[in-house]
């Protein structure tokens, strides 16, 4: 089931939709590492691989431009089942 999504308000792009699609680029993941001790600090971890995955459709809108969107697309983190990426509801 497609869970039914609107927009509150419009930032500098104008809502519009993505279909959903599978592609493939490389795919980023943060995990947060502890540094030992009681007040040890977090530290920010960074990996990554490729592989093909899939995009649910989504509605938004945001404060950039649709060329930088999509420009930008393989910078973002993803999340998704990683036992079967291209079927994963994410």
């Amino acid at each position: 089931m497609v869970a039914q999504q609107k927009i509150e308000g419009e930032g500098a792009a104008p809502a519009h939709a993505h279909e959903s699609r599978v592609h493939e680029h490389d795919h980023y993941h943060v995990s947060h590492h502890h540094g030992g001790g009681v007040l040890g600090e977090w530290k920010h971890r960074t990996f990554w691989h490729t592989h093909g995955h899939n995009h649910a459709q989504i509605m938004h809108s945001h404060d950039y431009d649709a060329d930088e969107e999509e420009a930008e697309h393989a910078k973002e983190a993803h999340v998704h089942d990683h036992t079967s990426p291209e079927h994963s509801p994410a």
